[in-house]
């Protein structure tokens, strides 16, 4: 059995990632689609395959001639110098090929047909070719007899959709075009009338044609889940869910309710993060790899995260644990009792402590997505001229430049690193990134994890606007998280509460930037509604903590 895989083509629907990479390399559950075809192939007898190229041929090549499959399969690519479009790729290994019936499958095509069947069937019949269709609304228009003689192949929304899996005889070659390059659909066209193109009607397929950005990240999400729930892809069901303030898209994945009792080995359901494409070197990759690594890291650690299930890097889709769909700003709206807020609190704090000093140990500093350590720089970039920036010129259009409170910005980011706690911190250790399960609390979205002061995470958790917690409440937390920590004197004390005030103000500074942007850059309008609780806060700490040291920031803070 032989074979040849289309691979030459330009990939422009999935632009602009194909600039760079080939849309055959594209991935799904971590093996590029390419081998995925190449497996299938060999799992059904093929011994020789050849793979044309032309489009970043390179890339291609040097993936085939790393690839194991064993010294009794002979892969080679052909390149093309000209693109010859499907039909005159065809023609072009006509001297290869020109002895046996041989496969020809597209390259952006995933399947779990059975190919060894489409082989016996194509020998059992006198057909020049004989084409895999199937039903799939979005794509059917091509006609056939009650033969299963293929009529035609240009009726849109009639017959059934071509799969791009195909089975010619050699003999196809006695009726080539005098062109060098055309389409092998035009080509079947003019033989069908002799009724030479023959239909394998394939029911109940899983088949995807990934060519586009939407079609791939569907079946990625697909494989993914599959994978993470350990069921056929053809089982799963996926649902989207609400976002949040990423560009990041969530799905609910779980069993099809139609599944067979046999698969039912599996159960429950996952929840699936999709990043988007995440070509290599890109932020989007490196916040995904982040997520995977530090994810991994504190799972193992025992600390409360989702169990990461299964993730394909380059499509940007991860599979982790369901936690349910609480998060702890929704548990204490449903607690009128000051009390049972606090106790919860209390439980999140001793979950908080437990993550900075487990999560920093065997932490590796390269599996950060920004920067190792919360930073002078980090501060006065992502927090100072960021709120200065989205919140003071970009949402209320106060022209104020940045390098007239840089003195006093350099003085904030001092005491904000002065006196800390050190270990693993969250960076964004809010209620939304909080959920609860079965009354336990668990951290999510940790990507921006790095080394840094317990205290900033302690005062993102108590300043939250989703929530807005008493400032008598947050007093008591802030004394209760010393306890756990055993400052119990004064000196000890004074210090952790020094850092914890200007990484509160921080932390403020970072919300209203970061509100403003969803806002009215990412058009995320409910944001907004959090902003006058943080606009408080910051006027707040201004009038109880500000010095003179801020004087010219909180002049500003409290005229807004």
């Amino acid at each position: 059995m032989n074979a040849l895989i289309l691979a030459a083509g330009f990939g422009t629907r999935l632009l602009p990632y194909t600039r760079t990479l080939p849309k055959p390399l594209l991935t799904l559950g971590g093996k590029p689609i390419l081998q995925h075809t190449i497996e299938r192939l060999i799992q059904s007898g093929c011994r020789r395959i050849l793979v044309n190229t032309h489009h970043l041929s390179r890339q291609i090549t040097d993936f085939l001639d790393h690839l194991n499959i064993g010294p009794d399969v002979e892969i080679r690519s052909v390149h093309e110098p000209r693109i010859l479009d499907t039909g005159g790729a065809i023609a072009n290994i006509k001297d290869e090929m020109k002895d046996h019936s041989f496969f020809v499958i597209n390259s952006d095509v995933i399947t779990d047909i059975d190919l060894t069947s489409v082989w016996r069937f194509h020998l059992a019949n006198q057909a020049l070719a004989t084409l895999v269709l199937h039903d799939r609304t979005d794509y059917n228009q091509v006609t056939l007899d009650a033969d299963a003689w293929i009529t035609g192949f240009r009726s849109p929304g009639q017959g059934l959709a071509f799969t791009g899996i195909q089975v010619l005889s050699p003999e196809i070659f006695d009726h080539l075009p005098r062109q060098r390059v055309f389409s092998s659909i035009d080509w079947y066209a003019q033989l069908c009338p002799a009724k030479k193109i023959k239909a394998y009607v394939a029911p109940n397929l899983f088949w995807e044609d990934i060519g586009t950005i939407a079609a791939y990240s569907r079946t990625a999400r697909q494989w993914v889940s599959a994978r993470a729930l350990d069921f056929p892809v053809t089982c799963v069901d996926i649902h989207g869910l609400s976002g949040d303030g990423s560009d990041r898209s969530w799905f609910r994945a779980k069993p099809d309710s139609n599944t067979p009792f046999t698969f039912s080995t599996a159960a429950g359901s996952v929840v699936v993060c999709d990043h988007g494409i995440c070509l290599p070197d890109t932020d989007r990759r490196a916040q995904l790899d982040a997520f995977v690594a530090i994810g991994n890291h504190l799972y193992h650690q025992g600390i409360c995260v989702p169990r990461i299930l299964a993730h394909d890097a380059l499509s940007g889709v991860v599979a982790v644990q369901d936690l349910g769909n609480t998060h702890l700003a929704d548990r204490v709206k449903q607690m009128p009792d000051r009390s049972q807020i606090t106790d919860l609190y209390q439980k999140v704090i001793d979950r908080l402590i437990r993550f900075s000093r487990k999560g920093a140990q065997g932490f590796d500093l390269s599996w950060t997505c920004q920067t190792p350590y919360y930073s002078r720089t980090l501060i006065l970039e992502n927090e100072c001229r960021y709120f200065m920036d989205r919140f003071v010129h970009g949402y209320l259009g106060r022209h104020i430049d940045f390098h007239a409170l840089e003195d006093e910005f350099h003085f904030i980011a001092d005491q904000a690193l002065t006196g800390a706690v050190e270990g693993l911190m969250h960076r964004d250790c809010q209620s939304k990134n909080i959920m609860i399960k079965n009354d336990t609390p668990f951290f999510i979205d940790f990507q921006s994890a790095r080394i840094g002061p317990l205290q900033y995470d302690l005062a993102s958790l108590l300043q939250d606007p989703y929530v807005d917690l008493p400032k008598s409440v947050q007093k008591n937390l802030l004394v209760y998280a010393m306890d756990r920590l055993n400052l119990i004197s004064a000196d000890r004390r004074q210090p952790f509460i020094q850092n914890f005030d200007y990484c509160f103000l921080t932390r403020n500074l970072q919300i209203l930037g970061a509100f403003a942007y969803l806002s009215r850059v990412k058009g995320k309008s409910w944001f907004e509604t959090y902003i006058p609780t943080a606009m408080a806060s910051l006027k707040h700490w201004m009038h109880t903590k500000g010095t003179d040291d801020v004087r010219r920031l909180k002049k500003l803070v409290l005229s807004l």
